[in-house]
């Protein structure tokens, strides 16, 4: 056998030199000194997430596995909900979101072609494009400064007989009105997708229960790119607590697929070639039964396996996003006279992704974001700022493709005056002080 006399004396070895490794040309032991590059965002790992991600390379499996489970049960119990199914990007987590909802057993709730879905154009197109894929319509409404998020008092206003869902973000870890429009959903007996993507770690409180954001709906996403709130490169997450959209979610995500047997274990369920299905002959083998038109978003367990470790960290990750973002807020709190700064939504506890700011009139934001910027300084838009602007419109404008609900006046505003800074946990107070110190001279230009 050579140098070790088993497979796990080998593994220990190895992950023990990756271990090394990592200390020694991976670990940041520099300390930050003003005109150094601050990123909005980056990845905060050590050791463990590398050993991990060695550790399932040694395995070779590729797919989902071992490591995916584990952080599949372990993110559930996190969150306190039921059911929880990675995929390989949060793109990929709001198009399988909303093609679940396209199901034919969900009867009179399923979102057919031309029905609606109430949403935001102050976000991210990938919210919106899965509705637009589909054939459905999104409704747009405006959003609210200085919490950007949805617009509550528009949702009456946007229904329709052809409404059957709200599918919206919670805007940089600022958790939308959801005693509102949660309340909207259920009296009209609406889904409600929580896009929990840049929110990952928020709490809302509706009389008095706390739970966390993306699973007081029925269904929330997650994305795992390496700016948002815990990383695995790439990697996704849908989440539920309804076990019938659970099931869907796992056949839309793989390939379409009647069977739920996990992957590699064949006659999980022990009714292989027991079925009769559609036109198929009796007994086809169920694995190739396909009750829908899916996809393949699986993750892999290599990027699983950073996740696992990434989750035990990310409780501290939260507490160190909330400690930048009311450091910083407090810094520039001088500049309340030329700058909207941001304010939670009540009854939350947000899980901060960035700082957003608004400059007041008379205040170029162009102007400002260039003085920061050129201090090292990285600067965010809050994303397509309105996204019925853009190019990917151009072929739909005017058309019954999608429809708007009043003027999207602040939804314009947002994407003229404003723009954020990160607050991500590797962040040092010294580079938060810095921060601030910049954005005040950048007001004052």
């Amino acid at each position: 056998m050579g140098r070790w006399n088993s497979e796990s004396e080998a593994r220990k070895e190895i992950l023990g030199l990756v271990a090394d490794y990592f200390h020694a040309y991976k670990e940041n032991k520099k300390p930050f000194q003003p005109g150094d590059r601050i990123t909005y965002a980056a990845r905060v790992f050590d050791e463990k997430e590398m050993c991990s991600l060695v550790d399932s390379a040694l395995d070779f499996w590729l797919t989902t596995g071992r490591f995916a489970e584990e952080f599949e049960r372990e993110f559930a119990k996190w969150l306190g909900i039921r059911f929880a199914s990675l995929v390989n990007s949060g793109s990929s987590a709001n198009l399988i979101a909303f093609s679940a909802l396209t199901a034919p057993e969900l009867g009179e709730r399923q979102i057919r072609r031309g029905d609606e879905v109430i949403t935001v154009a102050a976000g991210f197109p990938t919210t919106v494009t899965p509705v637009l894929q589909y054939g459905a319509v999104p409704v747009f409404v405006d959003v609210t400064i200085p919490q950007y998020n949805i617009d509550v008092t528009k949702l009456e206003v946007a229904l329709s007989e052809k409404t059957k869902a709200v599918m919206v973000a919670h805007t940089l870890g600022n958790p939308f009105d959801l005693k509102a429009v949660k309340g909207f959903c259920d009296k009209h007996g609406l889904w409600l997708v929580e896009d929990n993507c840049d929110a990952l770690g928020s709490q809302y409180t509706i009389d008095g229960e706390t739970r966390f954001t993306g699973t007081w709906g029925d269904i929330g996403t997650s994305s795992f790119y390496p700016p948002h709130h815990m990383t695995m490169g790439e990697g996704g997450c849908v989440y539920t607590n309804n076990p019938q959209l659970h099931r869907l979610i796992l056949s839309y995500r793989d390939w379409g697929r009647d069977c739920v047997c996990p992957s590699g274990r064949d006659n999980f369920c022990g009714h292989r070639f027991d079925g009769q299905y559609g036109e198929l002959p009796k007994g086809y083998d169920h694995k190739y039964v396909y009750s829908h038109f899916g996809y393949n978003l699986k993750v892999t367990d290599m990027q699983a396996a950073i996740g696992c470790e990434q989750l035990k960290k990310f409780p501290a990750f939260v507490e160190r996003r909330r400690h930048n973002w009311a450091r910083l807020r407090a810094a520039l709190e001088p500049a309340a006279d030329k700058l909207i700064l941001p304010e939670p939504a009540a009854n939350s506890t947000p899980s901060w992704f960035g700082f957003l700011m608004t400059v007041k009139e008379g205040i170029d934001r162009e102007k400002v974001v260039r003085y920061i910027e050129g201090q090292g300084i990285q600067t965010r838009m809050l994303f397509s700022g309105n996204l019925t602007k853009h190019p990917c419109f151009n072929q739909i404008r005017g058309t019954n493709a999608y429809r708007v609900v009043g003027a999207l006046s602040d939804t314009d505003r947002i994407m003229r005056d404003t723009f954020w800074v990160g607050v991500y946990p590797g962040m040092t107070d010294e580079m938060i002080d810095y921060m601030a110190q910049m954005i005040l001279e950048a007001v004052e230009q």
